[in-house]
């Protein structure tokens, strides 16, 4: 891991997940459940529990999925620490998407654990899209930002890398 350089982006994950948890405990500390603070028109903070993984799916489940979500987690961190020590040192991109994506995954994971569900807070109201089903949009937090967007970097990465030049020994 030291040769490819992927240990020097593990301060973006820690940034993260020290963002992601102080953002959640501060709006647990200041907001009841359901209390609207709205910020801008389109943007408000409003504590929400979700006991269920992305847009609440399997939020009523019973609890068991609390500990596949958990499990789920764990599984794909190990991978993305795996991916990250594989990269070379000129991936950077690749490796600040692999870093974003396991400090998010670790700051909904430590949530799950400690308290059985995801402490979601970001309200965001999109009027330019005519559906009520995205208004407001579901609410997220620090850690699924981070994870949004190390997928979209990751996604960019892999439509415009140039695949590296194969040598036949």
């Amino acid at each position: 891991m030291a040769e490819s350089g992927a240990r020097s982006w593990l301060w973006l994950s820690l940034l993260v997940l020290v963002l992601d948890q102080a953002s959640k405990w501060l709006v647990y500390g200041l907001l009841d459940p359901f209390q609207v603070i709205a910020l801008t028109e389109t943007l408000h903070l409003t504590l929400v529990f979700n006991e269920g993984a992305a847009f609440s799916l399997l939020a009523g489940a019973g609890g068991w999925q609390r500990w596949l979500f958990a499990l789920i987690a764990v599984a794909v961190s190990i991978a993305l620490v795996i991916w990250l020590g594989r990269l070379r040192r000129d991936q950077r991109w690749s490796a600040a998407a692999l870093a974003l994506l396991l400090g998010g995954a670790l700051g909904n994971l430590i949530d799950r654990v400690v308290l059985g569900h995801v402490i979601d807070f970001v309200q965001v109201y999109l009027p330019f899209l005519p559906m009520d089903l995205f208004n407001p949009w579901p609410a997220f937090n620090v850690a699924d930002s981070a994870i949004s967007i190390g997928v979209v970097i990751l996604l960019i990465v892999t439509l415009f890398e140039q695949p590296e030049p194969r040598h036949l020994d």
